[in-house]
């Protein structure tokens, strides 16, 4: 793995699901991103928004936004409309770029957007048909539920019906938001968990429609969700909102890896490739083409080495 450069994931889910806010969300930008064909060949914008007005989406294209373009992204249309032939080429794309020899062109997580201004019909034959049908291999699904926080307008409502005035209902309202949320993702988990592929893991996202929403628990869920340690730092590498993640999982995967060969085979500490490592699950940054590494990142990497060489287990 350690040529890929740039983390594939493949967003799907209903039209609406706010599957591009997401990705601008990821990508700290509220910029439109730049389209490409399969062969990495860029699609003239004019043509590609007359698509998307028409609703077609080329699940074929690829999304990178300039703002952090270690990240491409495919679009599939939703086939809640019961499309024989969308379905088909979206699982023909699945199985073709989870399984290919090319590991470019490797997607190496799908993330499923259930729109939760659609609550009381939260799992459609669509999803069940996708999730029954659509074997992604070691590809991870996490579903995202989008638009949570909807609930809030939901829970004044109820909460009025419930004979409550305005202002008490105001006040009790984030607590039956919170239940609301936390009954329809049991409701989801329950149907989907028991369909022949289900999915990796569930996660809720809420205040996507701010600017500057951090997505650390996005990126968090998604890495925890992959079967690779060498996939793993390349998705905590790529992201740039959080240098906690960054952090996270060098302790747990450097450090906890180092402290345990010196506990048990009393090797040394080789300083050298130890730096290297942790280095390697940070992003790049480069000046006139050459890597320069930022001073938060050799202090972080301080704090780091410092807990391998005295043996600190704190925060493993």
């Amino acid at each position: 793995m350690v040529n890929i450069e740039r983390f594939r994931v493949l967003v799907m889910g209903r039209a609406n699901a706010g599957k591009t806010t997401i990705l601008q969300r990821v990508c700290n930008t509220v910029d439109k991103p730049e389209i490409f064909d399969g062969n990495g060949k860029k699609i003239d914008n004019a043509v590609v928004q007359g698509t998307l007005g028409r609703g077609y989406h080329n699940i074929e294209h690829e999304l990178v936004f300039q703002s952090n373009p270690g990240y491409i992204f495919h679009d599939s249309s939703g086939f809640e409309a019961g499309s024989t032939q969308q379905f088909d080429g979206m699982k023909k794309f699945v199985i073709s770029h989870a399984a290919t020899n090319s590991l470019e062109k490797h997607i190496h997580a799908i993330w499923y957007c259930i729109p939760m201004t659609d609550y009381e019909r939260t799992v459609t034959a669509a999803e069940q048909k996708f999730f029954n049908e659509c074997d992604t291999g070691h590809v991870p699904v996490v579903v995202l539920l989008t638009k949570v926080d909807f609930f809030y307008l939901v829970a004044i409502e109820e909460l009025l019906d419930e004979g409550l005035e305005m202002e008490e209902a105001k006040r009790r309202a984030t607590e039956r938001e919170s239940q609301l949320l936390k009954k329809w993702q049991v409701h989801i988990k329950c149907i989907l968990d028991q369909c022949r592929f289900a999915p990796k893991a569930y996660l809720p996202l809420q205040k996507m429609d701010e600017e500057g929403t951090d997505c650390a628990a996005l990126i968090q869920c998604t890495a925890s969700a992959l079967n690779e340690e060498s996939l793993e730092r390349l998705l905590i590498s790529t992201q740039q909102s959080s240098i906690a993640l960054c952090i996270e999982f060098a302790m747990r995967r450097v450090v906890g890896r180092m402290l345990e060969m010196t506990k048990t085979d009393g090797e040394r500490v080789d300083m050298e490739s130890l730096e290297s490592d942790i280095l390697s699950w940070f992003p790049e940054h480069k000046v006139s083409g050459q890597i320069v590494v930022p001073q938060y990142v050799l202090n972080a990497m301080d704090v780091l080495i410092y807990g391998a060489c005295t043996g600190n287990h704190r925060w493993l």
